[in-house]
């Protein structure tokens, strides 16, 4: 092997958003995440609703609109 064309390797703590850790080797220092599996849906088999800024409202005044209108009539 080729000297000094590697990457160091540190071992880190992951940091999940949810407060979770674990421990791995990589080549970042410091990792921070926004999902892990303990807070995953898809591996808890708990589903989060998430409603960041009113999305589910931003949508019906957007095309609000839309619904109000009949669609032309063809020839």
């Amino acid at each position: 092997m080729k000297k000094e064309i590697h990457p160091k390797l540190f071992k880190t703590t992951i940091r999940c958003a949810c407060g979770a850790t674990f421990e791995t080797m990589t080549t970042k220092e410091k990792i921070r995440v926004e999902i892990c599996s303990q807070c995953n849906a898809f591996f808890t088999g708990k589903q989060k609703f998430l409603d960041s800024a009113g999305r589910i409202e931003k949508f019906e005044r957007k095309y609000a609109n839309v619904r109000e209108k009949k669609p032309r009539e063809r020839k």
